[in-house]
This record gives C-alpha cells, sequence and structure tokens, in this order.
C-alpha cells in the first residue's frame, strides 16, 4: 500500500528532517506489530520540500504520479502548495496541524488531527485570566500556516472570548528580533504567544528578556528543545506554558511506546523532540483509521473508511482522541479531534505533567 509522506525536511533555515527518520521507524512498526493497514504492507513514498514553495508543489505531484492511495503532510511552511495539487487530483490528505481556512473547510478529501482553536484559546484564556490581562501578543514565524490560526475561525474564538490581539510577524532565520520586539516590555503585552521551531523562539526570549517583558509566554512544543533549555534562563523557561503536540519530556504510556519504537527501529532520533513524536502519533492515526479497512484499497476507499470511524484514541498522543466524519466543529469539517495538550514548564525547560484541554465527545 503506497502512501505519500511529504516532510520540509532539512531547510536553508530549519530541519526538521527528525520527521522522516521518525516516518521510517514507524512504519516498520505498523507493518511488523500492526499488520500494516487491511493485512498490507506500507510502503512510504517521501519528498522533502527544504520550505521550499516551488518544491512542494513537485512533491505533491511526484506522489500522484506514484499513484499513493494517500498523502501524510508533517509540519510545513508550504503546506498549501503541497495540498493544492493533491486535493485537485482527489487524494486524501491528512494533516497533522494547519491554520489555513481552505483546508480546514474542505469536506471532500482532507483531514486534520490536531484542533486549531482548542488548545489556543483553552491554553491561553486560564494564562491571560492569572495573570489579568485581556492582551494576546503573537511573536509568529512569517509563513502562512502559522500566522493563519489569527485568521478565521481563531480570530473570531480569541474575539468572543474578549481577548485583544497583535500580531508580530518575524521573518525565518532572523537572529536577531530585538528591533522587532524592544517594545514589549513589561506586563503591557499580556501574555506573549510564540510560534516557531527552537532557533525561532530562542531569539524570541533573548529579544524579549532584554525588553524587560515580565509576563507569561505560551509557546509551541517545537520551541523547546535540548537548545532552548541551554540557551534560555530558568526564569524564562519557568514562565512558559506549551501548547504541546506530544507528551514529551515525562515517562508516560506514550512515550514508553515511541522510545520502544525508536530503540527498535529508528536511529539518529532524539525522543524528546516533538516533531519526531508528533510524525509517529500522525502515522499510528493514519493506521487506526484504516485498520479495518476492507477489498480493494483507493483513496475513496481511504476517505469512506476515514469518514466512518468511530472515535478513536490516537496512539502516540498523551491520550487525545478523533474522529474523521466532519463533526468536531460544523465550520471546520475537515478537524478530527477536539482539545489538546497543554504543560507547564520548570525552571529547567521540563513539563511537570500534560493536561488534555478543550476536549468534548464528538456528537
Amino acid at each position: 500500500m503506497k502512501i505519500g509522506l511529504i516532510s520540509d525536511g532539512k531547510g536553508p533555515s530549519a530541519d526538521s528532517s527528525i520527521e522522516l527518520r521518525a516516518a521510517d521507524a514507524t512504519v516498520k512498526f505498523l507493518n511488523e506489530h500492526r499488520s500494516g493497514i487491511g493485512g498490507r504492507p506500507i510502503q512510504l513514498v517521501t519528498c522533502e520540500t527544504a520550505n521550499d514553495p516551488s518544491k512542494g508543489t513537485d512533491c505533491a505531484n511526484q506522489v500522484i504520479e506514484q499513484k499513493a492511495v494517500a498523502v501524510i503532510v508533517g509540519a510545513s511552511a508550504v503546506a498549501q502548495q503541497i495540498w493544492t495539487p493533491l486535493h485537485a487530483a482527489k487524494v486524501p490528505v491528512l494533516l497533522f496541524s494547519t491554520a489555513l481556512p481552505e483546508q480546514l473547510q474542505d469536506t471532500q478529501s482532507t483531514f486534520v488531527l490536531s484542533d486549531p482553536t482548542g488548545v489556543t484559546i483553552s491554553g491561553i484564556l486560564p494564562l491571560a485570566a492569572k495573570a489579568k490581562t485581556k492582551n494576546l501578543t503573537g511573536v509568529i514565524i512569517d509563513v502562512p500556516p502559522a500566522l493563519a490560526q489569527f485568521k478565521g475561525t481563531g480570530a473570531a474564538a480569541l474575539t468572543k472570548a474578549g481577548i485583544s490581539f497583535k500580531i508580530i510577524p518575524v521573518p525565518l532565520g532572523t537572529a536577531d528580533m530585538t528591533p522587532q520586539l524592544q517594545s514589549l516590555s513589561g506586563s503591557a503585552p499580556g501574555v506573549i504567544e510564540i510560534v516557531g521551531n527552537d532557533g525561532f523562539c530562542i531569539s524570541a526570549f533573548n529579544a524579549l528578556r532584554t525588553s524587560g517583558f515580565t509576563g507569561p509566554f505560551f509557546v509551541n512544543s517545537q520551541c523547546v528543545t535540548d537548545a532552548t533549555r541551554k540557551a534560555v534562563p530558568a526564569e524564562t523557561l519557568a514562565r512558559v506554558t506549551i501548547n504541546a503536540s506530544a507528551p514529551v519530556g515525562i515517562d508516560n504510556p506514550s512515550t514508553r511506546l515511541y522510545k520502544a519504537v525508536v530503540a527498535a527501529y529508528g536511529s539518529n532520533i532524539k525522543t524528546d523532540d516533538s516533531s519526531g513524536m508528533n510524525m509517529f502519533a500522525e502515522l499510528n492515526a493514519f493506521q487506526t483509521a484504516l485498520a479495518d479497512i476492507k477489498g480493494e484499497i483507493t483513496p475513496t476507499t481511504v476517505i469512506s473508511t476515514f469518514k466512518s470511524m468511530p472515535e478513536k484514541e490516537i496512539p502516540g498522543s498523551g491520550g487525545l482522541r478523533f474522529r474523521c466524519d466532519g463533526k468536531a466543529y460544523s465550520a471546520t469539517p475537515a478537524v478530527c479531534s477536539r482539545g489538546g495538550l497543554t504543560a507547564q514548564l520548570d525552571g529547567k525547560g521540563q513539563p511537570a505533567s500534560y493536561q488534555v484541554v478543550g476536549y468534548s465527545p464528538i456528537p
């Protein structure tokens, strides 16, 4: 069974090639211990975009030519360019996350594993209430998928909750953000949300420390790696709440399973890197949704099986659940789940525990 896997891989300013290594290890595990999909071994057709929009389109066309029955997309800065040809060809696409309205609103062949608003609202509002603020300032990597969360349904949800928000887009690869962030002093900016990879976030934390910002941080899990823990002072790390896409950094059933798979089938995979564990969860969710598929496997049967699946737990997700029948949110029918994970960090940049927030059963 040919499955396309498209990742940004290693680009000029960011390296997500761990996704490819984690995917390889996960597929070996699924083929050996889960009978692949419907009793058929999974064969990955992989392609790297290097954060290049034209390569994103090329990758999509390559997996179409290879007759992949579905495509899994990692965390990508060029998700729109990947998705557009696949959607036109009616190839089902599983995205770990997206905030792009065209993808979220698709009722035909797009499935999104993560809730784009549940964690943001359930994570930011408690921080804002604790800090007694109604302000949110976003320091966001300047790529459309990251910025899209502050448009459409995301913006509407924040506005409905009474949150006033300001966005500061910063280009990928900016080493010194002091000029952009020097005005964010004291607590007036409210909660500062940072979205980017670890190098981006280290630059943001350093600039905000220089400016004298004293409030709480809300960040995506890719922000915090060993590099972040070494570069950022304990006082800053202790003010960070992670919008966690994966329950890394502590011992739990999900991390034990992931570490066992990496030990048996992987190499050069840091198990505390959430990008690798996200890919592990995404591939496991794909296999879980299609485990009982019968007959010929085609893009059409993959889509129908996804849409008819019952609600199940996402293996490797820390307890999150999914169902892809379009009923999680009426305005965003591609979304398969409600809620997500958050974690408060300590001064060493480690979470004490993770909480599932924003979840309710899909009717």
